[in-house]
């Protein structure tokens, strides 16, 4: 698809960017791409193929082009670098922010990342090579390293001369760490309070000491979430020895617990969680992330099956017990899965640990209790209507057991895979309501033997 076969059509303001460029309209196109922001353009590429993002982005000029590539994630960024010429190509990871840059080489092909870093220039090669050598998910992986850091004997007017001279090459300049001659973190101080100050004062009174930090090695979710808990915009990142390495800005925190986020939905959902734009993965693609966890889920439901099967003689005597299965196993279900959901939330926030299990189970099994009773007054009238007393009473104790049960169960796995170093989302709500359902069957039966003498 050349260029020159590119209708002159000006754009309505219905129409998406995929709709110009799939009707071949060139001049709609730079119209429609100079008349939004970066971030609606990058989601208008991240819902196309590789050819029609490709053909797309090389109409945007060079630093629309640098402005639209950073807001991509990196797996989009790899196919838009895969149709770009050499010095296109060279120019644009050149002028990326070296966290972005990092990021998106860790998960480039080699053939990508040899090339990228091949044409970077000494500086931002030396920037982009240290990033990579912290490890994956790392707070030095998605921190920038472009800093201003100020020394404490310096006066306002001094350092805000400083932020002149050396904010042109900072990511950010409105959290200023103040360190040592070592470059250790001894506190920050912010823009504003610079900016409001004499210029006589002295930095070291207006620094904040004690911030706080996060280690380079430390995990960025967490980094993240104790900046949403301080409310910072920038957290400085040291190393082992407190020396200062870089700042993880607001932006990249967003993202990181957004992914982070994202991650739990999916495999709280019983789906593994995929890269890229919902609307430009393929059928096929989607269908392979949720493949493996539906057939791990089939399995496990043949226990359900098993405990029919066990309890057949049971059911053979009193037939009508077979009417309520699915009442009780859904009820026991999806008590399961709230709580499991609960659990999830309060381990990914922090407020909940390790050292709560017992706690939580106490406390889970009596909300389950009191729900399990709650659907029980309503189990036993049903019960009663249609099939008599006695199976009422099966079905009104089942309920308030298996709710108690399966709210145990569904608050106690996240934190059971916590302390096995498993993610708690990988305890989803799907295997939690699984394994309900079959030992909730194993309740519902076993009462019944012993209320009705079979």
């Amino acid at each position: 698809m050349s260029q020159t076969d590119i209708i002159e059509v000006r754009p309505t303001l219905s129409e998406s960017l995929q709709d110009i460029v799939e009707t071949r309209r060139v001049d709609a196109a730079l119209d429609w791409l100079g008349n939004h922001p970066p971030h609606v353009i990058a989601d208008q590429l991240a819902r196309m193929d590789a050819v029609r993002a490709g053909m797309a982005f090389r109409l945007l000029d060079k630093d629309l082009a640098l402005a639209v590539f950073e807001e991509l994630e990196p797996v989009d960024q790899q196919q838009i670098l895969q149709g770009l010429r050499d010095q296109s190509f060279r120019d644009l990871v050149e002028g990326m922010a070296p966290d972005d840059r990092a990021r998106m080489l860790r998960e480039a092909p080699a053939k990508v990342a040899k090339k990228a870093l091949a044409g970077l220039s000494p500086r931002e090669r030396r920037m982009t090579a240290s990033l990579l050598g912290y490890p994956e998910g790392s707070a030095g992986q998605y921190m920038t390293p472009e800093v201003v850091a100020l020394p404490r004997d310096l006066t306002v007017a001094e350092a805000l001369g400083m932020v002149r001279a050396k904010g042109g090459n900072a990511e950010t300049v409105y959290t200023l760490p103040v360190v040592d001659a070592g470059r250790r973190l001894t506190g920050i101080v912010e823009l504003r309070e610079l900016v409001l100050s004499k210029p006589e004062t002295m930095v070291s009174e207006l620094v904040v000491t004690e911030p706080a930090f996060a280690r380079a090695t430390d995990a960025a979710e967490k980094a993240a979430r104790l900046m949403r808990e301080t409310n910072d915009i920038n957290l400085p990142v040291v190393d082992s020895e407190d020396r200062l390495v870089g700042l993880l800005t607001i932006d990249d925190a967003v993202e990181v617990i957004e992914a982070a986020d994202s991650e739990d939905v999916a495999l709280q959902a019983g789906s593994a969680p995929w890269e890229g734009h919902y609307m430009a993965a393929g059928v096929f693609q989607l269908a392979r992330y949720r493949a493996l966890w539906l057939l791990l889920l089939l399995f496990a439901a043949t226990l359900t099956v098993s405990v029919t099967d066990f309890f057949e003689g049971t059911l053979q005597q009193a037939a009508h017990l077979a009417l309520f299965i699915p009442l009780l196993i859904g009820a026991g279900g999806n008590a399961g899965a709230q709580a499991a959901t609960a659990c999830v939330r309060a381990v990914a926030v922090g407020e909940v640990r390790v050292s709560d299990l017992f706690r939580v189970i106490w406390r889970e099994c009596r909300v389950g209790l009191v729900l399990g009773s709650l659907l029980a007054s309503v189990g036993l009238a049903i019960g009663a209507l249609f099939v008599g007393p006695r199976i009422a009473l099966v079905v009104g104790i089942t309920l308030v057991l298996i709710c108690g049960w399966a709210a145990t169960i569904g608050g106690t796995m996240p934190l059971l895979a916590k302390k096995l170093r498993i993610d708690p989302a990988v305890v989803s709500a799907p295997m939690v309501t699984t394994l309900v359902d079959a030992t909730g069957l194993i309740i519902y039966f076993t009462t019944a033997k012993l209320v009705l003498g079979i």
